[in-house]
């Protein structure tokens, strides 16, 4: 489980592709130190386990699927990720629980500049709307977002200079591909009231997106 604020705009060292998917090297000086092999990292969002640890590099294997349902497809050497270590039990929570599992890839359709942030319209499938509401949180490529407006297929998110500086998010522009994670507490919200009997089972919790 993760929380959505960002601790590391992480270099990409390396990127080895073979025939089960890619070894991701990332250079994480801050994140290093504490990490051990078997740790959960989300990487643009989405959940990966440290594989290996030489001084300041983290290894990844990202599996086909996982190259699939995200844009850890597109990845490429000397890129920018965002990199958050998972929750510790008793910490603070600043932005809302992530669990690191992608619910689809969005497309940036619009990067407006405004007084004091960035307001950015970004495009999903249709049925992943239902769980997007106006002031709920949403993650974009691993960052705990406010959803500011919504339309039919798309919803716009502010991004202040802090999150422009701290975060990949600054360098977006229109048409580039983010990895979306909607909130999961509107997805418990929307199962429930899809089941009004409490009937909930491995099937249906897997229709509505929980794994």
């Amino acid at each position: 489980m993760f929380s959505g604020i960002v601790e590391e705009r992480a270099l990409v060292e390396r990127v080895a592709r073979n025939m089960s998917g890619v070894k991701l090297y990332l250079k994480a000086g801050h994140l290093s130190p504490g990490t051990k092999v078997g740790d959960s990292i989300a990487v643009n969002g989405a959940c990966l386990t440290v594989a290996s640890i030489d001084r300041n590099i983290l290894q990844f294997d990202i599996m086909a699927e996982t190259l699939r349902a995200t844009t850890l497809s597109d990845i490429k050497d000397r890129d920018i990720v965002n990199a958050e270590r998972s929750l510790k039990v008793g910490g603070r929570i600043s932005g809302h629980f992530v669990t690191g599992h992608i619910d689809c890839v969005g497309v940036i359709s619009a990067v407006k500049k405004e007084t004091n942030n960035y307001k950015v319209e970004i495009r999903i499938p249709e049925d992943k709307m239902r769980y997007i509401a106006p002031k709920g949180s949403v993650s974009v490529d691993g960052v705990s977002l406010t959803v500011a407006e919504i339309t039919q297929r798309s919803f716009k998110v502010a991004l202040i200079p802090l999150t422009l500086k701290e975060t990949s998010l600054g360098s977006k522009k229109s048409g580039d591909k983010v990895n979306i994670e909607c909130d999961i507490l509107a997805k418990y919200a929307h199962a429930g009231a899809g089941r009004a009997s409490g009937d909930i089972d491995a099937e249906f919790l897997k229709k509505h997106g929980f794994f």
